[in-house]
């Protein structure tokens, strides 16, 4: 089978350091070449693939604010739809735009839909809807305007989230400095309780960051890493007490969540968007209805077996399992053909 690999291009595939979308389309396309499929990765050119790697834009666009993204993504799109004979599938992890090429080829286009950024561009999804299967990361982010062709849930490479069995005794938020993200009622949570605090993630809103966590960070009981990445990742979800997941959105999925749970780490969420999937109440966190429950909740953390945790990741969220669900939808999809159409009997 050869599967020609849309990702974004916002980042580097996979990223240095933030790049969530980058992140899954390098574990997928890396889990499909190991299992003998062709994958052309189409991906800014300094991107690394044990696949074959396609690139018309030198650098991720949030890397290098020269590069006008507009300019480049259509090309890179382009890029892609115009090789489309060469591939059995196209696989589009690059949000709404690619949609509209979909019905100048033959070749089925599979959408991975990595949440809605804005109800404003739920027009295109609409609009192509007959033609583009569109996979969801959580049934909480199903549109009911849309028809899907599957939930599959986002997998992690296990092996680089090693379990600790003893956590630490502070408290960890990692993620976007965001108010979707909850990173002041993180902090408000944590000194409430008289825990250590260590915040981690990019600085999306300064305002917000100024607000509602620097005043606070003081070096010891609140502390600000920065970007973390590679081992210093795994390390810092790993010797965390609980991570606290407050998030102000409904989110799609949660990357984050799942590494910490790989680790050994339980999680503290505002039960909202796809929390309840990927978190068990009681068993490998908590899901809170408000700041008071988030309170209580840090006080009973520490009746969480961390071992529970490390066994719900391995059993529900592997790069094998999220590849193998969408290696069988390919091969669905490459039987009927282009959904909506009937197959090129070439």
């Amino acid at each position: 089978m050869r599967v020609a690999m849309l990702s974004s291009i916002s980042w580097r595939t996979p990223p240095r350091g933030y790049g969530p979308w980058e992140l899954v389309t390098s574990l997928l396309t890396e889990a499909l070449v190991a299992r003998g499929v062709e994958v052309t990765l189409f991906a800014t050119a300094d991107s690394r693939t044990a696949g074959t790697l396609a690139a018309v834009v030198p650098r991720g666009y949030s890397e290098d604010t020269t590069l006008d993204a507009k300019v480049w993504e259509i090309q890179h799109i382009a890029e892609v739809f115009e090789r489309a004979g060469e591939f059995d599938i196209i696989h589009n992890q690059a949000d709404f735009v690619p949609l509209a090429f979909s019905r100048l080829v033959d070749t089925p286009v599979v959408t991975t839909i990595h949440g809605f950024s804005s109800d404003r561009i739920l027009p295109v999804y609409r609009r192509y809807d007959d033609r583009v299967a569109y996979v969801s990361i959580s049934d909480a982010d199903r549109h009911p305007d849309l028809t899907y062709a599957a939930t599959i849930h986002h997998g992690i490479a296990l092996d680089d989230f090693p379990f600790d069995p003893a956590g630490g005794p502070d408290l960890l938020f990692f993620g976007r400095i965001h108010p979707d993200k909850g990173a002041g009622d993180a902090v408000r949570a944590a000194r409430a309780t008289g825990h250590g605090l260590d915040i981690a993630g990019l600085i999306q809103d300064p305002g917000y960051h100024e607000r509602e966590v620097a005043r606070f960070v003081d070096g010891e009981t609140v502390r600000y890493l920065g970007m973390v990445a590679g081992p210093d990742r795994a390390r810092t979800l790993g010797s965390a007490k609980a991570l606290l997941h407050l998030i102000g959105f409904d989110e799609p999925f949660g990357l984050s969540v799942v590494e910490a749970l790989a680790c050994g780490t339980p999680v503290i969420a505002y039960a909202r968007g796809s929390m309840a999937e990927l978190i068990e109440d009681g068993v490998t966190g908590f899901l809170v209805r408000d700041f008071d429950e988030a309170v209580a909740a840090i006080g009973r953390v520490g009746g969480i077996d961390r071992a529970a945790c490390r066994r719900a990741a391995e059993r529900r969220f592997s790069v094998d399992r999220m590849a193998d669900e969408y290696l069988a939808l390919y091969r669905r999809l490459r039987a009927s053909g282009p959904k909506g159409s009937e197959r090129n009997s070439s």
